[in-house]
């Protein structure tokens, strides 16, 4: 296990500074949000990336011993605007069809937010058409879909994504699981049933993970932390992810700048110790 960090924390970089600034920092992967993360090239729109440019990324990153561990994607995947989601979907297939030049085999996404956060059956009637496209291109260039569930999404929940994955049945398609987009305002008072089932549920489609923490803010409702600065039950996420999916990629959000080295040490400890707990299970049995 390693712990890698979204690359635009670090801001909106030209790609060879933001490379070293990973680095640096002690990272060995990072997800890399091309149009977040990148200021130097415009990829705003499909069809700026080309062979030379991505291996010029992916070379780069290596320099500084750190690899593209996913590419995100932050789009609307089921937008009712048919021409935004075609112009979506291609910038989508663009990226699969570039990951393995960027060494990477993971693009990943989160399905997109509707105004109002009100969803229709013909809303998921798209977004699992959509999935099936991208799919069948993944499928051609031998690189994973990962899928993500986020509170207020189309594909909010666990039984969501789950619902999601047994519609279009194929390997291409993994989870990035997050507990912290799980846990809201109704459900954080029995978040260890939330992530115990999100582990049943998907724990063995699970191909990457994100750490960052959540806590009842001033007024009582749920809001999000660096790993470490809240009160998720990160022994329980690190207990679980041991057992299923030990040797995933972790990926670190929201931490800020001066605080990734101990937030970066605090994930690192915990999957320590429940690696010990594992393995003292295993010597009981």
């Amino acid at each position: 296990m390693t712990v890698g960090v979204l690359a635009h924390l670090f801001g909106s970089l030209p790609y060879r500074e933001l490379a070293e600034k990973v680095g640096a920092a002690g990272f060995r992967h990072v997800q890399l949000a091309l149009w977040k993360a990148v200021s130097d090239v415009d990829f705003s729109r499909p069809g700026l990336l080309s062979p030379g440019l991505a291996a010029s990324i992916a070379e780069e990153f290596g320099k500084r011993n750190v690899r593209i561990s996913v590419l995100g994607c932050y789009l609307h995947m089921f937008d009712s605007d048919a021409e935004r989601r075609r112009v979506n979907i291609a910038r989508f297939k663009e990226l699969l069809r570039y990951a393995p030049l960027l060494g990477c085999p993971t693009v990943a996404f989160e399905t997109g937010v509707n105004p109002g956060g009100d969803y229709t059956e013909q809303d998921w009637t798209t977004m699992r058409e959509t999935l099936e496209e991208l799919a069948e291109e993944a499928q051609r260039w031998g690189t994973f879909i990962g899928l993500e569930a986020a509170n207020g999404h189309l594909v909010g929940t666990t039984a969501q994504l789950h619902r999601m994955l047994e519609e279009v049945p194929t390997s291409s398609i993994g989870v990035v699981l997050d507990p912290g987009n799980l846990l809201n305002d109704d459900n954080f008072d029995r978040q260890d049933q939330v992530i115990e089932e999100a582990f049943s549920l998907l724990g063995s489609r699970v191909i990457a993970c994100h750490a960052k923490d959540r806590l009842p803010g001033p007024d009582g409702r749920i809001v999000t932390a660096a790993a470490g600065q809240g009160k998720m039950n990160y022994a329980l996420y690190m207990k679980l992810l041991r057992q299923y999916k030990p040797g995933v990629d972790i990926i670190m959000e929201e931490a800020s700048v001066t605080d990734m080295v101990a937030v970066k040490a605090y994930i690192e400890n915990a999957y320590i110790q429940a690696d010990g707990e594992y393995a003292s299970s295993l010597n009981r049995n």
